[in-house]
């Protein structure tokens, strides 16, 4: 069986390749080990379910899965207990979920804790210094030196035992940065990034002669909150800059899939703002948190496949990599047929693109179109766009056989281009070419539903 080669990121773009320069877009989502798809690997209680999970996602067009180490939800999927001591059963639980994505070709977003579940229950949490671990507090896991080697050493330890491997994607070193866990402090925080990210890229250089890409992720209201931009895009350490894109209400107790898009949209152009130049920006966790919380139920099936659906193209229309990465917020916490269907969709489109050579910016307001009830979301440079069309609900589509015309940016380049329009369910609509040698490319198409994507590409 080949080896997955490492991803790093483009030498020349703000996207993902492989070591042989393949482009490589993370298309996936949040998972856990007790969840229902993956919780038969522990103690291979049903081996061949999660392996057929796997090939299905595998089949879906899932590349990424974001995982933590441990989840602490319950008391017997502790990565260490007692601290410093790595539990048998979760070591063979890696082995099997690492030998499994090697085989189907699906790689791992890793964060070293559960966080959230670390927090509400760390009365009983080995690293509480009552169960005989290294700190007194959570409030002081960031701060504490003691803390700081066990991170460390757990780090180091799944390095040496699966970090040669390419499934690896990436590591978040850190699950939503916070000061709450740095004695409510901000100063400090960048130092816990350049002293555990260090460690890291040593030890991998040492063992491997190369490294996995590293980012921290971040609960979005909490940068403004807290002024944290510098620390989490601009960090000279982190490879790619990851935060969880959660907003009131438009995302987390969603009314309707447009406005969960919209803003989104606004919120990765944002980001890019404070983005450095070829620094890939992803969403690395989202969903219906409140109303999920709240209601104890699942948004209706065809309402959230939606709100997935349009998500994720307003993600990586505005110049995100891949589709993010939803938190399912379902009982079960799984994600629909119809959010596996978007995602093979999604995976067919991003072919179109020369992602390693994509240097784009979000050109949300400079693409026009001469239809207000039409939200365009884009981004690109002079020889590449992706524009996404989506339909306001201030009124139904009643016009399927207009023609709407889209002004494109004014730097594209003059040449041949390819136009593939595309349906997100069903896919490609049309190709044509066309040539560009006035100030703008015009492109004329029919709305024949509520939105459409674009992929316009430079013919060679």
């Amino acid at each position: 069986m080949e080896k997955l080669k490492w991803i790093k990121v483009c030498g020349q773009s703000p996207y993902f390749e492989d070591e042989d320069g393949r482009s490589w877009t993370p298309i996936g989502q949040n998972d856990a080990l007790t969840w229902p798809e993956l919780q038969g690997l522990f103690l291979r209680k049903n081996f061949s379910e999660a392996e057929e999970y796997l090939a299905y996602l595998s089949a879906s067009g899932v590349t990424c899965l974001r995982i933590m180490l441990e989840y602490c939800q319950t008391e017997n999927r502790y990565l260490e207990r007692p601290a410093g001591n790595f539990q048998r059963n979760m070591i063979h639980f890696w082995d099997d979920l690492f030998t499994l994505c090697e085989k189907y070709k699906l790689r791992l977003m890793l964060t070293p804790f559960d966080t959230f579940w670390m927090s509400r229950r760390w009365n009983f949490h080995p690293y509480n210094a009552r169960n005989g671990g290294p700190c007194k507090s959570k409030w002081q896991w960031l701060s504490s030196d003691e803390t700081r080697d066990a991170i460390k050493n757990r780090l180091s330890f799944v390095i040496r035992r699966w970090g040669g491997s390419g499934v690896i994607f990436g590591w978040d070193l850190w699950n939503e940065l916070h000061p709450r866990h740095n004695k409510k402090r901000i100063e400090g925080l960048s130092d816990f990034i350049t002293d555990v990210s260090d460690y890291v890229k040593n030890l991998e250089l040492e063992l491997f002669g190369k490294t996995h890409p590293q980012t921290v992720s971040v609960f979005a209201p909490d940068l403004d909150h807290y002024a944290m931009h510098d620390i989490v895009f601009r960090h000279p350490a982190l490879d790619f800059t990851s935060i969880h894109l959660y907003k009131k209400p438009q995302i987390d107790s969603p009314r309707n899939s447009f406005d969960a898009a919209f803003v989104t949209g606004e919120m990765i152009k944002e980001a890019l703002i404070h983005t450095p130049e070829f620094k890939p920006f992803l969403d690395s966790e989202h969903g219906p948190i409140d109303f999920f919380r709240r209601n104890r139920k699942n948004l209706p099936d065809d309402f959230d496949d939606n709100y997935f659906l349009t998500i994720q193209w307003a993600h990586i229309a505005s110049g995100a990599a891949g589709g993010g990465m939803r938190w399912p917020y379902r009982h079960p916490h799984t994600l629909t047929h119809g959010m596996r269907c978007a995602q093979k969709n999604l995976s067919e489109f991003v072919e179109l693109i020369r992602w390693n050579k994509f240097n784009r910016k979000n050109l949300a307001d400079v693409i026009r179109i001469n239809d207000p009830t039409i939200a365009v979301f884009a981004c690109g440079d002079f020889s590449q766009v992706i524009v996404w069309l989506l339909q306001r609900p201030l009124r139904k589509l009643k016009t399927k056989n207009k023609n709407y015309s889209i002004v494109s940016i004014p730097d594209l380049a003059n040449g041949n281009y390819r136009i593939s329009l595309w349906d997100t369910k069903k896919g490609l609509i049309e190709d044509r070419l066309m040539s560009k040698t006035e100030t703008t490319l015009n492109i004329s198409l029919q709305m024949s539903s509520d939105n459409v994507a674009i992929a316009i590409t430079a013919v060679c």
